[in-house]
């Protein structure tokens, strides 16, 4: 037995994916953010990185790289090695859209990653600065049919930016779109009036709302918010087919060992159902909803086909 041994560790390094499982993780493991701190892809990816040090033994850092819809990001992730140590901050657009709307034709999710398992899902508000004299969707239609208004964007081909178009589709209205680097500086263009309304997550939009620096008028959910029962869903304003939300989860290049994305699946299962992280996410206004990989990757192909022909109507086209 003792001589079959070093056959054994010659075969397993001939074998990179059987040595990655094996050995992984034997340091840090970076989970990319495809936009600036402080957004609810961020805060997601902050509130399962010490859990996943403490159970892996390694550590996990979150690194920012804003820019391009997520595209920086993501291309940067889909180009790593795929051993374990780089994974992707997923989220709708910059998995999903950025790539359409920037005519990049050769990418496709399915084929430069693989689902790890999500984290978290997160309906939008629309918000509207105090200046702006609207307290409903209808209301805020009917001035930008009558004046020119600027929307704030925290991502190319986001959620937020389907909804946006979505409404300017269904009824007519039309604004000017200004992007940003992600939720946290829009939220900033809308607190400074820089803008006038914008979709962000109730995650990072809510400690704005109940500080009154802007105000929420729609909640793209299915029923009202628990923490905003004053603001009506868009249904209840007349408003059909608005119910939307924001998935939050981890990617890893493609062949990425089945072994390696198995033990971080297996670990955000764990995670994602513990009674605190639970609690800190609804009290960020997202969901904590742990997923298997397979069911994950069913999740983002029906968001993928839902929101596609949007895309493709509206004509949304990176400038």
């Amino acid at each position: 037995m003792r001589s079959l041994l070093p056959i054994w560790a010659a075969l397993a390094l001939l074998v990179p994916g059987v040595a990655t499982a094996q050995q992984w993780p034997q340091k840090v493991v970076k989970m990319v953010v495809p936009f600036a701190a402080g957004g609810n892809v961020d805060l997601a990816g902050r509130a399962v990185a010490a859990p996943l040090q403490k159970i892996f033994g390694q550590p996990f850092i979150i690194e920012n790289r804003p820019g391009a819809g997520g595209m920086i990001a993501n291309e940067y992730v889909a180009k790593s090695p795929a051993d374990g140590y780089t994974l992707f901050l997923g989220a709708n657009g910059p998995l999903l859209f950025s790539h359409m709307i920037h005519g990049r034709t050769d990418y496709k999710w399915d084929e430069h990653f693989v689902p790890v398992g999500s984290i978290s899902f997160t309906p939008l508000l629309l918000l509207v600065h105090p200046s702006l004299n609207v307290n409903s969707v209808s209301e805020l239609v009917d001035q930008a049919k009558q004046r020119k208004l600027f929307m704030g964007l925290g991502g190319a081909g986001s959620t937020n930016h389907l909804l946006s178009e979505l409404l300017q589709s269904t009824t007519g209205a039309q604004w000017t779109t200004v992007l940003y680097k992600g939720n946290a500086p829009t939220l900033m263009a809308l607190r400074s009036g820089e803008v006038n309304f914008s979709f962000e997550q109730i995650s990072v939009a809510l400690p704005q709302v109940k500080g009154g620096a802007m105000r929420a008028i729609a909640v793209s959910a299915t029923k009202r918010f628990p923490s905003l029962p004053d603001v009506p869903t868009f249904e209840e304003q007349g408003f059909k087919d608005f119910d939307a939300e924001t998935f939050v989860g981890l990617f890893a290049p493609a062949n990425t060992p089945p072994e390696v994305v198995r033990q971080i699946n297996e670990a955000l299962l764990t995670i994602v159902q513990e009674p605190e992280l639970i609690e800190r996410f609804r009290g960020l206004g997202s969901e904590a909803r742990p997923t298997s990989s397979g069911e994950f990757a069913q999740i983002v192909r029906r968001e993928e086909k839902r929101w596609t022909p949007v895309i493709r109507k509206a004509g949304i086209k990176a400038e």
